[in-house]
Parts: structure tokens; sequence; C-alpha cells
């Protein structure tokens, strides 16, 4: 195989052999990517968090989760690409790994960081206008979501005890901006620690409780609605909102659902 040297969302030059016949995938929207872009017959190893599509699992050898790696098991699959991210996973672990093996990172914050991630996850795993079209596809059912004026306000919350919330910089917050939410904490940064008393203050007309990583539920709901009694507080599916690989050709949809009517 001829080496193929590419660049990866953190800039980090990578030769890849091509096309790669062994891939570990430490990321699971990356991992349900590879399937979906018909390559899952050369994914040989995942996280146990990886549990889309079901059968990755079953055909991968399972290598620990995405911020402890079992070096010995990556070791023996042989491995001649290794996908990434720079939140989910953690820099010793990648700095290891990177020695032996090509790590390709992604960096994901943003609708078109993902966009780019799949194009090119499916140039360097040798299926390029496969992963093009479905990045295009992507692309305009978002380009199709009606634009609120002025857009509703909403929390988005990730964790309980403590509370914590999806602010600014995330792609969370990227994709309530999409749908035509301002996300009530957009003043603050990444995933910060709110209080009772603070979601109070910032009044949203709407909460969103995510399925993940939190698995919050319907006996969560009259918690929040004590805080605060006029917003409309609902669950939503986490994996819609934060799987950033072929998940999100039905992300648009889902948004565009939980759209308030005016």
């Amino acid at each position: 195989m001829v080496p193929l040297t590419v660049t990866d969302q953190m800039g980090r030059r990578v030769a890849v052999p091509y096309p790669p016949r062994r891939i570990v995938s430490l990321v699971p929207s990356q991992t349900e990517l590879l399937f979906d872009l018909g390559l899952g017959d050369r994914v040989v190893g995942v996280t146990k968090f990886c549990i889309h599509p079901a059968a990755a699992r079953e055909k991968a050898a399972v290598i620990g989760g995405t911020k402890n790696f079992d070096f010995a098991k990556i070791d023996a699959l042989r491995p001649d690409l290794i996908l990434g991210n720079k939140e989910e996973n953690y820099r010793e672990g990648i700095e290891q790994l990177a020695v032996k093996y090509p790590v390709w990172l992604s960096d994901i914050a943003t609708l078109d960081d993902a966009l780019r991630m799949i194009r090119q996850v499916g140039m360097v795993a040798g299926t390029p206008e496969r992963a093009r079209q479905m990045a295009d596809d992507i692309a305009a059912s978002f380009a199709e979501l009606p634009v609120t004026a002025p857009p509703h306000t909403a929390a988005y919350f990730i964790w309980r005890k403590p509370y914590m919330v999806a602010a600014a910089g995330t792609f969370i917050d990227e994709l309530l901006q999409r749908a035509g939410f301002a996300n009530a904490f957009a003043g603050q940064a990444r995933y910060p620690e709110v209080t009772a008393e603070q979601l109070a203050a910032a009044a949203p007309a709407t909460i969103f409780l995510s399925s993940e990583p939190y698995p919050f539920g319907a006996r969560h709901l009259a918690e929040f609605q004590a805080s605060c009694p006029n917003a409309s507080v609902q669950i939503v599916d986490g994996e819609l909102f934060s799987w950033y690989g072929s998940r999100l050709q039905y992300s648009a949809a889902y948004l565009k659902s939980l759209i308030p009517a005016d």
C-alpha cells in the first residue's frame, strides 16, 4: 500500500497506508460513520461506548473506553489507521498510540467541522465520493431549517448533581443555534456547572434535558419545572444533538420538530 499523507483537524500531518485495511475507532460517532460509509469490514477495534451500529462491538474487538485504552489489545490488532478525537479521547493515550501507528484526530465545534470530518474520513479511509455525498446531504438538510426571529431561549442540560449545561463553544450550542435557539448560558464557555438559582435567573423559554451522558428521564421534569414554572421542559435525544458523524443525517429533521410554534 502506498502511504497517503494527510493533515488532520488538529493540524497534524499523518501518513496512512492507503487504503487502510485495519482501522481502530476510538470515537462512537466516528465508528458509526465508518459503518455507514460501508467500511465496517475494515473496523477491527472499537470502544465499549461504540453502540451504533449494534454489530460494531460484535464484529470488532473492544479496546476499552474512550479515555482508557487497552494498549495490548490495540497492539494485537495491528491497526494501520486509528481514528480519535481531541475532546473525547485523552492526550496521553493518543500520544502513546501515535508513536507506533497513524492516528488521525478530529476536532469538532461546529457543523462545518463535522462535515469536513466526514469528508476527510471518507478520503483517508478510501470512500471519498460516498462521504462527500453524505456531507452534502447533511448540509442541505440543515439549510432547510427555518429561521426564527427573535430566537427562542433554551438551556440544554447534560448532567445532574451537579447541574451542567452545554454553553458557548460546544457542538450542542452550534446545533441549538442552527435550530433557532438562543443559548440561555451563551455567556459561559463549554460545560459549566450551574445552580437552580442561576437557571431561574436565566429564565429560558425552553429547557432541554439530554438523554446522554446523564440519562435524564420523565421523573426529572418536575424538578426543572419548579425552577422555571413558565418554561417548556422536555427530554431530548442527546445523540441527535452531539453525535457529529453520520447520525447528523437525522438531526435537522429532529431539531425542526423541537422548534416551538409561534
